[in-house]
């Protein structure tokens, strides 16, 4: 499972369906190619079988923590952006007249890129909200450095520190949405999860296909979950930039 592939959550879902579910007939199949396990054999089986689907279930398990973790840690990065930026909103009246009021205007504008940014899932899209993004932190800090240069006062350096945390919490956020599920875990889960399902198939006393069809499904369902929790623009679950939406019509709402 590539990287690529966990983006895009509900084609997951569907990939791993067929494939698991071809690796239980498979399991079927080898079962008819090999003579029947002796009664002390079959005990053993039973007791890698059951060893294998527990190491499954936690390795599934541990995933999904660390998908809620870093989906915590998204939402919490949000509603800190919300607090910066009005935090730096208020300090630049400290600031002369002229200088406050393009610092209120540019973070309006820095504030609107900041919830396309979190309700965007068009790379292309993505890609020029980064870009426009840059532009305006330059602008920002431009901003600031120059009443600042002109009149060095410990008030003007409290909004320096501001803007700074604005623009550091851009950095954090954007660290936070590359910090993704390691690749080595999909690959260990997918790798588990074929072996049981061939396992599965092999000592399925059962004839009717539906029952065949649980573990697949019920395993698919959990790689769907762990995906669109871990994936921060694609899927159902997704971080919603409540705060940032709601600084954005009070700020606007000021005018």
């Amino acid at each position: 499972m590539s990287i690529r592939l966990v983006n895009f959550p509900i084609l997951l879902f569907v990939i791993s369906f067929v494939v698991l579910r071809l690796s239980v007939q498979f399991g079927v199949y080898v079962r008819t190619r090999v003579p029947p396990l002796e009664e002390d054999e079959r005990k053993d089986f039973d007791l890698v079988l059951a060893s294998t689907l527990t190491l499954l279930s936690l390795i599934i398990g541990f995933s999904f923590s660390m998908a809620i973790t870093r989906y915590d840690h998204r939402k919490n990065l949000e509603a800190e952006e919300a607090n910066v930026i009005g935090t730096e909103y208020a300090r630049a009246d400290l600031l002369p007249p002229a200088d406050a009021a393009r610092v209120h205007e540019l973070l309006k504008d820095y504030l609107k890129q900041r919830v396309l940014f979190y309700e965007s899932g068009d790379v292309h899209q993505l890609d020029r909200i980064g870009a426009e993004t840059s532009r305006l932190k330059d602008e920002l800090w431009s901003a600031v450095k120059v009443p600042a240069m002109a009149k060095p006062t410990p008030v003007i350096a409290l909004v320096v520190s501001g803007m700074n945390n604005v623009l550091d919490s851009e950095g954090y956020t954007q660290a936070a949405w590359w910090n993704r599920i390691p690749r080595g875990s999909w690959v260990l889960m997918g790798g588990l999860a074929f072996f049981c399902n061939v396992l599965i198939g092999y000592s399925a006393h059962c004839r009717r296909a539906v029952m065949l069809l649980i573990l697949p499904f019920v395993i698919a369902l959990a790689f769907f979950l762990i995906a669109d929790i871990d994936s921060p623009h694609r899927g159902v679950i997704h971080v919603i930039p409540k705060n940032l939406v709601t600084l954005s019509s009070s700020l606007n709402a000021r005018q």
